[in-house]
């Protein structure tokens, strides 16, 4: 298995923003960048040094870097959730999109920023049965749609590492062989490195970086805790899930048993329904068999029967014939 976990901030910066890996890094970014903003060359702007490191003069384990066009980029990885992280993105992007203007320049000097936010937790809702993993997010007419080229200054891409659960057979890009090899790679070695992923010699390349990679002490120390934190939420993160499960199952089970009890209470009412109507029907019989007797009572007596003959032909009593 790798030594380290390449989601960590720092093993991210050390492992694409050196020098000496930026084809590693060019080859993460124009996986994740459309056809048609492929780069080139990246030239760092900040590359990662231990002694910088140790001085505390790295605060903010992101990379910053230009490509050949002048554009400048803006790529972290983020394990944990921040409140309004969307505005924290906006705010470095400010940052970084501002900073091109030194001294004695001017506007027309000002290039296109991307930030590319690898972020570890689901911050977008998506429904359901439509999970996104990556948007691309920029300035446009919001009543036509269009991009203008004198504003299109802007774009933010977020990838949501955890929404991204592709197996191995169904990986078709680059990009996907990249979000594969980060949520992976600390799981992996060099020699157990899936075919799919050895086969793209950058993600080779990396794999063998992070087998070699060297913490000084103060390093080893950000590492750690860092570990400890991404190990937590995973934890956390499980738990959470299975407390849901549980909520869900036993909602399902009242659910079932509530239905069950309707069903039943149903099956109850239909029974003291078809009950109901036979008690009536038997009552209007015996109604209107007590009416016939009666009818046919009053004819024997009319034609002067013996009491005691009408009383054993209808079943009537004397006092019943008598108020005839």
């Amino acid at each position: 298995m790798s030594k380290v976990n390449p989601k960590i901030d720092l093993v991210f910066k050390k492992l694409f923003g050196t020098k000496k890996n930026i084809q590693l890094l060019k080859s993460l970014a124009n996986s994740i960048l459309p056809a048609d903003e492929q780069v080139v060359d990246l030239v760092l702007k900040n590359p990662y040094n231990p002694s910088d490191y140790l001085s505390g003069k790295i605060t903010y384990l992101d990379i910053k870097a230009t490509d050949e066009k002048g554009r400048w980029y803006d790529i972290e990885i983020q394990l944990a959730p921040y409140d309004f992280f969307g505005m924290r993105v906006l705010y470095y992007w400010a940052k970084l999109f501002g900073s091109q203007l030194q001294s004695g320049k001017t506007y027309d000097n000002l290039r296109k920023t991307i930030v590319i936010s690898l972020i570890n937790f689901n911050y977008f809702k998506d429904p359901k049965k439509k999970k996104r993993f990556y948007r691309r997010i920029g300035l446009c007419d919001l009543d036509t749609k269009i991009v203008y080229q004198q504003t299109d200054g802007l774009e933010l891409i977020f990838i949501e590492l955890r929404k991204f659960k592709k197996e191995l057979s169904e990986i078709h890009t680059t990009m996907e062989l990249w979000l594969t090899f980060l949520n992976k790679a600390s799981g992996y070695s060099k020699e157990s490195l899936p075919k799919e992923l050895s086969e793209n010699e950058a993600i080779k390349k990396a794999m063998d970086e992070l087998e070699i990679m060297y913490f000084n002490s103060k390093e080893q120390q950000h590492y750690e805790a860092q570990e400890k934190k991404f190990l937590d939420e995973l934890s956390y993160k499980k738990q959470a899930e299975r407390k849901q499960a549980e909520a869900e199952r036993k909602q399902a089970e009242a659910e079932k048993k509530q239905a069950e009890q309707e069903k039943e209470q149903k099956k109850n009412l239909k029974k003291a329904e078809k009950k109901g109507m036979e008690k009536g029907m038997e009552k209007g019989m015996e109604k209107g068999m007590e009416k016939g007797m009666e009818k046919v009572a009053k004819q024997m007596k009319f034609e002067n029967e013996p009491i005691d003959k009408i009383i054993k032909f209808t079943g009537l009593t004397e006092a019943q014939i008598n108020l005839l």
